[in-house]
């Protein structure tokens, strides 16, 4: 099975939709994964990722399942942090990255949020939800997650090529929970996804104790066709 996870294209956060640019991301992304062919198409209940998913969906003439626990806003609630007044992605925050990159908190491996410098936030609450969902989601699709050791077993192929469509901050516990790297260090070593970018993992049909593959990782290849690499922001992301 492939599993490919799809961050929204260019938003328009105040109402929960795309721009006029994300709405050509989105069918510039949808060309490519229509190439590809898929079997199901998941997405955020958040109108972007919608949006952003109905391009592909119609072009494919599949449905949309939507997914609650792919929602921004969750992710947002669980791993933002106050800084200055305001809440912003502990990824954007440099104290929390320098203390993400610490020997202390990365001794502590997958139990890294138990650190006492982390007590004011939600972050425990957030991967151990998060990690709930993962594996929720793995049986749906036919596999079941070691919730100690995170490898996988294969035991029941449902489908071939599945695409989540969701959010950049929730992909960044998302992509962490399922490659089993804990968030610290997932924060300190990966950029952020970028808009409409693709990221590929490969799951063996059969066997058990394996880890998925990832052969892309916030792969926007689609945009170059349609000239948008230049049209946004990175500082947006």
């Amino acid at each position: 099975m492939f599993l490919l996870y799809v961050r929204h294209g260019q938003p328009d956060y105040a109402n929960d939709c795309l721009t006029d640019v994300g709405r050509i991301q989105a069918k510039a992304v949808s060309e490519r994964l229509a190439i590809l062919g898929l079997d199901k198409i998941y997405s955020s209940t958040q109108g972007r990722a919608i949006e952003t998913a109905k391009h592909t969906a119609d072009k494919l003439n599949l449905p949309i399942e939507g997914v609650d626990f792919a929602r921004e806003n969750l992710a947002h609630q669980d791993f933002a942090i106050e800084r200055n007044g305001r809440r912003t992605w502990c990824f954007y925050d440099e104290e929390t990255l320098k203390l993400f990159a610490s020997e202390e908190v990365e001794n502590r491996g997958f139990k890294w949020y138990e650190d006492p410098l982390f007590k004011e936030t939600n972050f425990k609450s957030g991967v151990l939800r998060v990690e709930n969902a993962v594996n929720g989601f793995l049986k749906e699709l036919g596999y079941e997650r070691n919730e100690k050791t995170g490898k996988i077993s294969a035991k029941k192929h449902l489908y071939d090529r599945v695409a989540l469509f969701a959010h950049g901050g929730f992909g960044m516990i998302f992509v962490s929970t399922l490659l089993h790297i804990p968030y610290p260090m997932f924060c300190t070593r990966f950029v952020h996804l970028g808009l409409s970018s693709v990221t590929a993992f490969k799951f063996p049909d059969e066997g058990e104790g394996f880890f998925p593959k990832t052969f892309q990782y916030s792969n926007d290849s689609h945009l170059y066709k349609e000239n948008l690499l230049d049209t946004y922001d990175m500082r947006t992301f």
